[in-house]
C-alpha cells in the first residue's frame, strides 16, 4: 500500500528525487574513501614520519569532508522540498476525494477517522519519505560499500562480518515482526481517541446536563490508557533490540582488536588498515542503525498508507455521467417516477414507489410523521443520494445524466441542521455568491427575518461568527442559513424543515416574504408544523415512505385522513372550519 501511495504523489518529483539519490550516493562513496585515505596517511605519513604526505593527504581530506558536507545540505534541502510536495499533494488528493463522496459515502468513514488521516497519517508518510529519501539510499551502499573495503583491507579479518550481519539481521527481522501489528493497532487507537474527545467538546452540553461528565472521563481514560500501553509494547521492543544491536557491535569490535592485534604482531596488517577496517566495522553497524529507524518508521507509515488507500480507492456511489445531458426546456419542474429508496442495510425501503410532480413556479409542502422519508425524498433531488428505483427528473431530464455541477447551481438548499462556517456574517451569507453585494446581503436577511438581529450585533455584517455558529442562537442560525441560500438566487430552493427553531410570529412573516419574493421559482418545504406549510399551492403528505396525498390544505383535509389527524393534533377545532 505504502507503494502505491508514493507512486501516486511521486511523478512531479523523479527529477528532484534523482538528484538527492545520485548527491547521497556520492557522499556515501565519499565517506567510504576517507577510512582508505586515513589509513595510507597512518601507514605512508605518520609511521613513516613523511610530513609533505601527511600534510598533502589532510589537505585532501579537509577538502573531500567540506565537498561532502555542502552535497549533504543540497541533499537533504532537496528530499525535504520533495517530502514536503508529497504530503501536501496527498493532502490535497484525500481532501478532494472526500469532497467527491456522497452522504452515503460520508458514512464509510468516520470523521475523526478522516482527520486523522489528513493531518497525523500524511505526516507519517511525509516524514517516511524525507528519511527514505536521504538515510534508505544511504544504508545499503553503505552497507554493502562498507563490507566491499572490509575485504579489500584484509580478507581473513573480514570472517568476522560473516558472523555480525547476519546477526544483525536477525535482530531486524524479529522486530519488524513483532512492530508492524502494533503500529497498525496504533493508528486505530489514534483514531478512536480523537473520536472520544471529538464528541466530548462537540456534545460538552449534553454531557453536563445529564451529569456524565465523570462517565465521559472514564470512557477517554480507557482509550488514552490502551493507546498508551500498545506504545510502551513498542518502545518495550525498541528498548531490547538497541541494546542487542549495541552489544553486537561491541563484540564485533573486540574480535576485530583481538584478531587484528595478532596480525599487526605477525606483519601480516599494517596499523592503518586495522584502523580503517575499525572504522568500515562501524560504518556497517551505522548503516544498520539507519535501517533499524527506518524500521520504526516503516510499519506506521505502511499501516497510514493502507487507511488513506482506502480513502482514495473509494468509488463515490454519486457518479458524473459520462455525457451530461442539458435540459432543452427550462420549466423548473421536479418529476419523481415510481421512485424507492433504502439505506444500505435497512431491512426495507424509506421511500416506497414514489411518483408526483412538483409544478414550477410554486411552492410545494412535504409533511408527515417522524421517519416517513421526508427529507431523504428532499435529498434525492440535488443526487446526494441516488434512487435503488425509478428516477428524479429536473426540467424533465434525469437528474442522474445532468452534470452535477450545473444541477447544484440551479438549488438552493437549507439543510435540517443549519451549519454556519467560522468567518463574518457576510462570509458565510456570500459563501454561494461571491460577488453579491452589501445591498443584496441585506435584502436576503430582511427576507429571513434576520436584519434586525444583525444590525444589532457588533459590526452587522462583519460580525464574527464562531465555527459552527455556535455563538448565535438556534433560530439566528436558521435565519442566517436561510439569507445565505437567498443570496444564491437559484431556480428552485428547498428548506428542509429549517422553521422549527422560529416563533410564530417569525415563521408567519418569514412565509409571508418568501411567499411574495419567491413566486417566480419553484420551492419546496419539508416541515413538521402545519401552520408552515397550509398555503402552500400543493401539500404531498407521506406516509411510511408512501405518498398517503396530495392537494392544497382544503383538499387534504376533505380527503386525506393522515393529513386531518396531523392537522387535529396541532390545530384546535376552531382553526379547521
Amino acid at each position: 500500500m505504502l507503494i502505491k501511495i508514493l507512486r501516486r504523489a511521486v511523478p512531479p518529483y523523479k527529477r528532484a528525487i534523482a538528484i538527492v539519490i545520485s548527491l547521497i550516493v556520492i557522499q556515501t562513496i565519499g565517506n567510504l574513501y576517507l577510512p582508505n585515505l586515513n589509513a595510507n596517511l597512518i601507514n605512508n605519513g605518520v609511521i613513516t614520519g613523511n610530513l609533505n604526505y601527511i600534510i598533502n593527504s589532510g589537505i585532501e581530506m579537509i577538502v573531500i569532508t567540506l565537498a561532502l558536507g555542502a552535497i549533504s545540505v543540497v541533499a537533504v534541502y532537496f528530499a525535504s522540498r520533495t517530502a514536503m510536495g508529497i504530503g501536501r499533494d496527498l493532502r490535497a488528493m484525500v481532501f478532494s476525494k472526500v469532497q467527491s463522496f456522497s452522504q452515503y459515502d460520508m458514512t464509510l468513514f468516520s470523521t475523526a477517522s478522516l482527520i486523522t488521516m489528513n493531518t497525523n497519517d500524511i505526516q507519517q508518510i511525509q516524514l517516511f519519505g524525507q528519511v527514505a529519501l536521504t538515510m534508505m539510499v544511504m544504508a545499503p551502499v553503505m552497507a554493502v560499500g562498507g563490507v566491499i573495503m572490509a575485504l579489500r583491507e584484509n580478507a581473513k579479518l573480514s570472517l568476522v562480518i560473516v558472523v555480525v550481519v547476519p546477526l544483525m539481521a536477525l535482530v531486524l527481522y524479529t522486530m519488524i515482526k513483532l512492530v508492524v501489528p502494533l503500529f497498525q493497532s496504533i493508528q486505530a487507537k489514534i483514531d478512536r481517541i480523537n473520536q472520544v474527545l471529538r464528541e466530548q467538546i462537540t456534545g460538552i452540553r449534553v454531557v453536563r446536563a445529564f451529569l456524565q461528565t465523570e462517565t465521559e472521563k472514564d470512557r477517554f481514560e480507557v482509550a488514552n490508557v490502551t493507546l498508551t500501553e500498545t506504545s510502551i509494547k513498542v518502545n518495550r521492543i525498541f528498548a531490547i533490540a538497541m541494546p542487542t544491536l549495541m552489544a553486537i557491535l561491541n563484540l564485533s569490535s573486540v574480535a576485530v582488536v583481538w584478531f587484528g592485534g595478532h596480525l599487526i604482531s605477525s606483519g601480516s596488517m599494517p596499523v592503518g588498515n586495522l584502523v580503517a577496517f575499525i572504522t568500515y566495522i562501524t560504518q556497517i553497524f551505522f548503516s544498520v542503525m539507519i535501517a533499524v529507524f527506518v524500521v520504526s518508521l516503516l510499519p506506521r507509515a505502511i499501516a497510514c498508507s493502507e487507511r488513506i488507500e482506502g480513502v482514495l480507492n473509494t468509488t463515490p456511489s454519486i457518479q458524473e455521467p459520462q455525457n451530461p445531458m442539458a435540459p432543452t426546456t427550462i420549466t423548473k419542474a421536479i418529476t419523481f417516477e415510481e421512485v424507492s429508496f433504502g439505506y444500505s442495510g435497512s431491512e426495507e425501503p424509506i421511500l416506497k414507489d414514489i411518483s408526483l410532480k412538483i409544478l414550477g413556479n410554486q411552492t410545494t409542502a412535504i409533511i408527515g410523521g417522524t421517519g416517513s422519508g421526508k427529507t431523504t425524498l428532499l435529498n434525492l433531488i440535488p443526487r446526494f443520494y441516488d434512487p435503488t428505483a425509478g428516477r428524479v427528473m429536473i426540467n424533465e431530464v434525469d437528474v442522474s445524466l445532468q452534470d452535477l455541477e450545473t444541477l447544484w447551481k440551479e438549488i438552493s438548499i437549507v439543510p435540517q441542521s443549519a451549519f454556519l462556517f467560522r468567518g463574518t456574517i457576510a462570509d458565510n451569507l456570500r459563501f454561494g455568491n461571491q460577488d453579491a453585494s452589501d445591498q443584496e446581503l441585506y435584502k436576503a436577511l430582511e427576507i429571513a427575518q434576520g436584519l434586525d438581529f444583525v444590525r444589532a450585533m457588533a459590526g452587522g455584517l462583519e460580525a464574527k461568527i464562531d465555527q459552527g455558529g455556535t455563538n448565535v442562537s438556534g433560530g439566528q442560525r436558521q435565519r442566517l442559513a436561510i439569507a445565505r441560500a437567498l443570496v444564491k438566487t437559484s431556480p428552485i430552493y428547498l428548506f428542509d424543515d429549517c422553521f422549527s427553531a422560529l416563533d410564530a410570529t417569525t415563521d408567519a412573516n418569514l412565509r409571508a416574504a418568501l411567499k411574495r419574493e419567491l413566486s417566480d421559482v419553484t420551492v419546496v418545504i419539508v416541515a413538521q408544523r402545519v401552520s408552515t406549510i397550509m398555503h402552500a399551492d400543493q401539500i404531498i403528505v407521506l406516509d411510511e415512505g408512501r405518498v398517503a396525498g396530495i392537494g392544497n390544505h382544503e383538499e387534504l383535509l376533505a380527503t386525506c385522513q393522515e393529513y386531518q389527524q396531523i392537522v387535529e393534533s396541532q390545530l384546535n377545532q376552531g382553526a379547521l372550519k
